[in-house]
């Protein structure tokens, strides 16, 4: 049996009892020998805190309660692999956003690591052997996504101050948190405006102050927030409007075909070893940034409004160049 699995038994045996278990008992229902009993015995104590106590007048052990509440392990029991997946999670975590959560996993991370240390496995191997490389990420304030993280869980209003990059102007805005998004390395919130009276997205690092209220947000169901935000392309919101149309070379093909742009894309190969992905867009600003990153592998076939924008761009680089 593994070890793991005996302290769970060792700790269900001595808490399920009204008296202290004795030693012999715990070796039978264990099936293992008395030093394996006294070695579970100690990793309870020491590595999971466990007030177990010894009664010499009636032979046997017991949880001390006396100065607090009952003693209760992690409900769930992990084997090793399953230990290593929780750590990595936290790990990746605390890759993607540098301290968000870290206050508040702590504790279970320090619960996890004496765990895994109970069984000398090793989990500074996690934090050497994965690597997370944020390219153009904004750190949200901790504070605030700490805010606007408890009034979206707590299904409370929220009243914010936001500075819109776009046309640098501030606001005041009461929202209904509705979910938090992290697209390309950044944090955003789905939220009702009350002032708009209308779905909006926020960017997380552009909440300059925030408090929840006391009213509680207006809900909206997963279809209606879907419908609203994850049918155009990329961040903006909306329906979407029109469908780009775009060819890519060959070479790019063996790249871009298994590339996810959009939940409702279509894409073919073409006869000449083109490959055609068709996109829903509303907004193209976001959309033209990306087909502009592919430089001459690809081409904009429709709608001639799109083309003649990416056209305008690749223009006026070329100026800057001349």
């Amino acid at each position: 049996m593994h070890s793991f699995q005996r302290i769970y038994q060792l700790h269900r045996i001595i808490s399920s009892r009204r008296q202290p278990v004795p030693h012999h008992v715990l070796e039978a229902q264990l099936e293992c020998s008395r030093a394996t009993v006294n070695r579970m015995i100690e990793l309870l104590r020491l590595h999971f805190n466990a007030p177990l106590k010894y009664d010499r007048k009636r032979n046997g052990y017991f949880y001390d309660t006396t100065e607090g509440e009952a003693f209760e392990l992690l409900g769930i029991w992990f084997d090793a692999n399953e230990l290593y997946s929780l750590l990595t999670a936290q790990q990746l975590l605390e890759q993607v956003q540098p301290g968000l959560l870290g206050d508040h996993l702590k504790p279970i991370k320090h619960r996890l690591e004496k765990i895994l240390a109970a069984e000398h496995l090793n989990q500074g191997e996690i934090a050497k052997r994965i690597r997370i490389l944020r390219m153009t990420g904004r750190n949200a304030v901790i504070a605030h996504f700490q805010s606007v993280a408890g009034a979206l869980l707590q299904r409370k209003r929220l009243f914010i101050h936001y500075h819109n990059r776009s046309n640098d102007q501030k606001s005041q805005r009461e929202i209904s948190p509705q979910r938090l998004t992290h697209y390309r390395d950044n944090w955003y919130l789905d939220a009702y405006c009350h002032e708009r009276k209308s779905l909006r997205s926020f960017a997380v690092d552009r909440i300059v102050s925030s408090h929840a209220l006391d009213q509680l947000a207006l809900d909206f169901t997963e279809a209606e927030l879907d419908e609203h935000f994850a049918t155009s392309y990329g961040i903006f919101a909306g329906k979407p409007r029109y469908t780009a149309v775009l060819r890519f070379t060959a070479e790019r093909a063996r790249w871009v075909a298994e590339e996810r742009w959009h939940p409702q894309q279509q894409g073919k190969f073409l006869a000449d070893g083109h490959y055609e992905l068709q996109i829903p867009y509303a907004d193209p600003r976001e959309l033209v940034m990306d087909i502009l990153k592919h430089g001459a592998e690809v081409e904009v076939i429709e709608p001639k409004k799109l083309r003649h924008e990416v056209i305008n761009q690749l223009q006026a680089a070329i100026k800057k160049y001349i």
